[in-house]
């Protein structure tokens, strides 16, 4: 979801009651002791109508839950399987977030509302529902970031600390207690498609296809495509070409999702869900975001195999509807759209105006080479070679015949771009840890703002 925010009044829609019988259980959202808001998205709030709560009416909403107007009566905790580092798990579902509304944007595109750390449901196994205050504070930065570097993200719509102690295993604890809310394209997942396919739930799939095809419109299959009239076909088509630019777009942006499980991948092409992540500090297809990722399995090099990866998973469910062979030539093209994507981003950080795939994949491999050598990350080396001002050597002569999309002086003046960067993470974290200082958190989401104000919009996006 990366156009940009666009002024509209709330207007709620909840297609997902027709699906909701047989896709999701109505919970109830934890009571908690405090609520105190910490981060509000001003820079979203209004493109659902939603900027004219005051602070009392958000903490109602988006601490105790109320329903808003119009909208879902009760929070829905959604069901689905999934395949966590390749292994089939059924016994998967929303464990601590739920779907709490859906309403449309000023683009008249169907968002949903969905939650984060919100309580225990059918589906949290031996989970308290909750979320960590860094984790939140880790969504917030890395949603800023992406949305600033042109990836297709969900959005940190809202935080709010619960005065609640939380024991985790792998930080500090006790530990403070947010929730939070995330603003997405759809929470419809592979695991989702799975679940049914599993269990044989033909009809509902088709439901849901239709679902998927409505709410999140794209392109048709290319001209003489098998099967290219079969929503189910048409569908997985579309997850290829979002999927495909979405593994680029996280590449040119440096960034280490950690966890690509099916049960993370949303049918709207969408990033969200962030645990593990993280930023490169230098340029490695070998880095991994994940303590627990000990194989290496979604290492930075590997994130284009895993979501390639998922989309067979999601035509191996849509088998139910769809001959082999049709499906087979959608995944055939996940390749080639995947390299294309990677050529036209990278151009676009660098600030140039594209001049063919050819051309651009030169680039693009003269800038890894320098990149590789000059051990910078790729945050420092986009922002020192904006325009190819101070490129060298043969990445300067891939760019030679470059022209630059707008002036130096007009699009980034600071001396030094923001980076999220572990240390840089852990330094935000320790100063509202220690001191309940937010400045700091405040000043470098302004400051990725100010980037992606500079930046513009990517050059290939998701309706």
């Amino acid at each position: 979801m990366r156009a940009e925010p666009q002024a509209a009044a709330y207007r709620p829609d909840v297609p997902i009651l027709a699906l909701a019988p047989w896709l999701a259980d109505p919970v109830a959202p934890a009571d908690f002791p405090a609520a105190t808001l910490r981060f509000r998205n001003r820079r979203w709030d209004g493109a659902v109508g939603l900027d004219t709560l005051d602070e009392a009416q958000w903490l109602r909403h988006f601490a105790r839950f109320e329903p808003l107007t119009g909208n879902l009566p009760q929070p829905l905790a959604l069901r689905y399987h999934g395949h966590q580092f390749r292994v089939y798990n059924p016994d998967l579902g929303d464990g601590r977030g739920f779907l709490f509304a859906q309403l449309r944007d000023g683009a008249d595109r169907l968002l949903d509302l969905g939650t984060k750390g919100s309580g225990q449901t059918p589906w949290s196994r031996q989970g308290d529902g909750r979320l960590t205050l860094k984790g939140a504070v880790r969504e917030i930065l890395a949603t800023e970031m992406l949305e600033a570097l042109g990836v297709n993200t969900s959005k940190t719509f809202s935080v709010i600390e619960t005065g609640e102690e939380l024991f985790r295993q792998d930080e500090p604890s006790p530990t403070r207690a947010a929730v939070m809310v995330r603003l997405s394209h759809g929470h419809i997942r592979i695991g989702t498609f799975q679940r049914l396919a599993c269990l044989g739930e033909r009809e509902h799939m088709e439901a849901l296809i239709d679902y998927c095809l409505a709410q999140f419109p794209g392109n048709a299959p290319p001209e003489g495509a098998p099967g290219a009239d079969e929503p189910a076909v048409i569908l997985l088509h579309q997850v290829v070409e979002r999927l495909a630019l979405l593994a680029a777009q996280w590449a040119v942006a440096g960034f280490v999702h950690g966890v690509l499980n099916t049960d993370n991948m949303n049918i709207s092409g969408e990033s969200f869900d962030y645990g593990p992540w993280r930023w490169l500090p230098k340029w490695d297809p070998a880095f991994t975001a994940a303590y627990f990722d000990h194989g290496g399995l979604y290492a930075f090099g590997r994130q284009a195999e895993a979501l390639h990866w998922n989309c067979g998973q999601l035509a191996v469910a849509l088998r139910v509807l769809a001959e082999a062979e049709p499906l087979i030539a959608a995944l055939d093209r996940f390749g080639p759209l995947y390299q294309e994507a990677l050529a036209r981003q990278f151009i676009w950080r660098l600030g140039l105006a594209p001049r063919g795939f050819e051309a651009d994949g030169a680039v693009l491999a003269a800038a890894e080479t320098a990149m590789r050598a000059s051990g910078e990350s790729p945050d420092t080396f986009f922002h020192r070679n904006r325009f190819g001002l101070h490129a060298e050597g043969a990445f300067a002569a891939a760019v030679s015949e470059y022209q630059s999309v707008g002036e130096p002086h007009e699009i980034w003046e600071e001396s030094a771009p923001p980076s999220l960067v572990i240390d840089a993470v852990e330094a935000i974290w320790a100063a509202i840890a220690e001191r309940d200082d937010w400045a700091p958190l405040d000043a470098t989401v302004a400051q990725i703002r100010r980037l992606g104000a500079a930046l513009g919009p990517p050059p290939l996006v998701i309706s």
